[in-house]
């Protein structure tokens, strides 16, 4: 599975690149702090099975959560499934936090 870093992740977002980022944390953790990247789409994992056709699998994804875990799962998934252009976020949004942008919460 394809990672990406924050660091690399921030290049993306600066040059206004054409991303999907996709959060599957659960929605209280979206109240905590998001990261504002691209189109973001929010499908928690447990329900990402169900709601893959949400998704563009021409699109380019990359799936974030807390710390990179979840988000590994989903990428797993989603290759399971035929998308090919994906990567997960080493970290998850407490390393954008602790080397992005520190005004966001580590939780």
């Amino acid at each position: 599975m394809k990672e990406i870093t924050v660091q690399e992740l921030k290049e993306i977002k600066d040059n206004n690149e054409s991303i999907t980022l996709l959060d599957v944390r659960e929605p209280f953790e979206a109240n905590i702090s998001n990261i504002e990247v691209g189109s973001v789409k929010s499908i928690p994992l447990d329900d990402l099975a169900s709601r893959l056709d949400e998704l563009d699998k021409q699109d380019q994804i990359v799936a974030m959560c807390r710390s990179g875990a979840r988000s590994a799962k989903a990428c797993k998934l989603l290759e399971e499934e035929g998308f090919e252009n994906v990567a997960n976020l080493k970290g998850g949004i407490n390393q954008w936090a602790m080397e992005i942008d520190d005004s966001l919460p580590v939780y």
